[in-house]
């Protein structure tokens, strides 16, 4: 399958990454800009840990998507992170902040990695820059557990 790409798998995989980062800058800029023309000041000091839990979240993020892709039929995979997106739309704080969000669920949603990023990047980006305390391990752990589940799982070949 994706061994096949005339770059060789290392180039093919350095071209995967450059391309998420570069769109991930973009979503970046265009969000932070409309959102000064709005008004919006944020903290300077917000920025690092901000940018820092989206680094963890792409590894997290990509982690789970590369072990789907490495396990599951094409369109599996497909189905799956389609529902998995929706899924951590809703309870991830971003649709529906977690705290109006039934207390079994929104205790489920501060599992998973969206509720986890959404907390450390408004947290850090609001006026009081104040991070809930589970947000930082549980993102981490995403990080490092998704990571792992792809290099252990990810295939080029059926």
């Amino acid at each position: 399958r994706l061994g096949a790409s005339p770059l060789g798998r290392g180039r093919w995989v350095a071209a995967k990454v450059s391309l998420v980062l570069v769109t991930e800058a973009i979503q970046w800029a265009v969000l932070v800009a409309t959102a000064v023309l709005l008004g919006w000041d944020p903290p300077s000091s917000g920025w690092l840990p901000a940018l820092g839990a989206a680094l963890l979240g792409t590894l997290a993020f990509a982690g789970i998507g590369l072990t789907m892709a490495g396990t599951l039929p094409g369109l599996a995979t497909l189905a799956l992170a389609n529902a998995l997106y929706f899924v951590l739309l809703l309870t991830g704080g971003m649709v529906v902040p977690l705290e109006e969000l039934p207390g079994a669920i929104a205790a489920v949603a501060r599992l998973f990695p969206a509720a986890a990023l959404t907390e450390v990047v408004t947290g850090s980006l609001a006026a009081t820059g104040d991070v809930e305390g589970w947000a930082w391990p549980t993102l981490g752990a995403w990080a490092v557990l998704a990571a792992t589940a792809a290099a252990l799982t990810f295939r080029w070949e059926d």
